[in-house]
């Protein structure tokens, strides 16, 4: 059988209880177009629960044998809208009772979902490292890492987060060292803040970024024999 909750209003004007005529009402019900104070309807004993918590309203709607939907009177709109529930106070207490342990559930699975992705995030982060120093194995171990860290951060969009990135390609890889290069040993951002256009101070530091780039990929006999080739791609 379907249920019929009482619909309780928040009036908008001053409104004075038509049985024990107490007032100014806060909230009220109305019978045969008389408004009715809640302790007069039998309601007075339910607690207000404010619209918002989906989870929290459900289960304390399940957990109250009475329940009551609050509505308030939108003039704008000209309709009726529901500002929560009115439950018993013992079905509240469990309802949030359960929620908090939902929380505390939901807690613990977001930190190890974390630490899963933590993991999973450090060894795409080793692998660029590895890969990078495989390409210019006569770069400082240190800016390697450097590199690989900042090319792989989480949620930045860099190279070492794409799919090229991840499956090590080449030239994604090469990208991201000639990124760092140009930003760390060149006056690029100089030219840029003094409104060099972007693509002239590239230009300007190419013959830098390919020197430093020829060092790195020199092997630990000073030769760059068997190095890969560079591909020339640009980050954008």
């Amino acid at each position: 059988m379907d249920l019929v909750a009482p619909v309780v209003v928040e009036p908008l004007r001053r409104r004075r209880c038509s049985e024990c005529h107490r007032g100014p009402l806060e909230r009220m019900i109305v019978e045969y177009g008389r408004p009715v104070c809640l302790d007069c309807a039998d309601l007075g004993h339910l607690v207000f629960l404010r619209r918002g918590d989906t989870a929290l309203t459900r289960r304390a709607r399940e957990q109250s044998g009475l329940w009551a939907v609050v509505v308030r009177h939108n003039r704008r709109r000209t309709r009726y809208e529901r500002q929560g529930l009115l439950v018993e106070e013992a079905a509240l207490a469990r309802a949030e009772a359960a929620c908090l342990a939902d929380t505390e559930a939901r807690a613990r699975r977001r930190a190890r979902d974390a630490e899963r992705r933590a993991v999973r995030d450090a060894g795409v982060t080793e692998a660029l490292r590895a890969e990078i120093l495989r390409l210019f194995p006569a770069m400082p171990s240190e800016r390697a890492t450097e590199i690989a860290v900042h090319a792989s951060a989480k949620g930045s969009g860099r190279v070492g987060r794409t799919a090229a990135g991840r499956a090590l390609d080449r030239g994604a890889v090469t990208a991201a060292v000639r990124a760092s290069v140009r930003h760390v040993d060149t006056p690029y951002d100089a030219l840029l803040m003094r409104g060099v256009p972007r693509h002239q101070a590239r230009t300007r530091v190419s013959p830098t970024i390919e020197t430093v780039l020829r060092a790195w990929r020199a092997g630990p006999f000073g030769s760059d024999r068997g190095a890969p080739p560079d591909t020339g791609t640009r980050p954008a």
